[in-house]
């Protein structure tokens, strides 16, 4: 009999069906932004506790504290201002970044959207001596960093915008950025030179990886110190097993066979092996 899913379980399959690293940036970046809703509406003398959240976590293009304090390149790609300045980047994310995602795989697109993020900082920094050096949030650096590779990837591909005809990929992608290029400077609290500074390094970083670079290699070492090392079982010792001195044995697939000679090499001694035993013990000894 078929039942009908709920809206939930219906959500949540398809949430999952998402790439896993953009999954993840989608849920860091929600759950973040609730927490900013939430400390919103407390107050800290006159002043909002998300505000302090803000000055602690986002990007400050001013060279000393992005010196002292270099979190701020990572922490502030999950920050946003609005339920919409989430959503459009999230969507631009998911719309175009899944397919970069499946095509490169996930390392290498986490390389992609932080690198784009940081690199966007980096440019900020770079020019803030003509544009000043405001506070910037949000992920739309490192998601211009994605779109870029995505027009790079698939440059005919078409894309469905309101109001518009079916439009290639990297006339979309090219018409963002020349906006953002002719409103440098227009004094409407968009980061403008974070969205350049990221597309230019996404550019660099999928043009690199069709080249033969390796992305992935900067996330492994990474990984590696997250990953424990197993932690192997000692056996104990029986007192009353005869030692074997010329026997190295490290193959752990033979374990069992293993033991079971050992155990009756303790019961009645090497001289109590079959010719067989024997044999497969002297084997077992030069697996190494």
């Amino acid at each position: 009999m078929y039942q009908q899913e709920s809206f939930f379980e219906a959500f949540k399959r398809g949430f999952m069906r998402i790439p896993t690293v953009i999954r993840t940036i989608i849920a860091i970046s929600v759950i973040v932004f609730i927490i900013q809703a939430v400390i919103g509406s407390i107050q800290v003398g006159n002043v909002s506790l998300n505000r302090y959240f803000i000055d602690y976590l986002a990007f400050d293009p001013n060279l000393l504290t992005a010196v002292t304090q270099p979190w701020r390149f990572i922490t502030y790609i999950f920050l946003h201002g609005g339920g919409f300045h989430l959503l459009f980047n999230m969507l631009w994310l998911w719309w175009m970044g899944r397919s970069v995602e499946e095509a490169i795989g996930p390392r290498s697109f986490t390389v992609l959207f932080l690198g784009s993020g940081i690199g966007g900082a980096f440019f900020h920094i770079a020019l803030s001596f003509l544009y000043g050096t405001s506070y910037v949030i949000g992920a739309s650096g490192a998601v211009f960093g994605v779109m870029v590779a995505f027009a790079y990837m698939f440059p005919r591909v078409p894309i469905m915008l309101i109001f518009l005809p079916p439009i290639e990929a990297r006339f979309v992608v090219a018409g963002l950025i020349a906006l953002d290029v002719l409103f440098i400077g227009a004094g409407d609290n968009v980061a403008r030179l974070v969205h350049l500074g990221g597309a230019g390094v996404g550019y660099l970083l999928i043009k690199a990886h069709y080249q033969g670079k390796d992305l992935s290699a900067y996330i492994r070492p990474i990984e590696r110190l997250w990953q424990e090392k197993p932690k192997k079982k000692k056996r104990k010792r029986n007192q009353n097993m005869y030692s074997v001195s010329d026997v190295e044995i490290v193959e752990e697939t033979d374990q069992s066979e293993l033991d079971e000679i050992l155990e009756k090499i303790s019961k009645k001694g090497y001289d109590g092996l079959t010719k067989e035993e024997k044999k497969k013990l002297f084997e077992l000894s030069k697996k190494n």
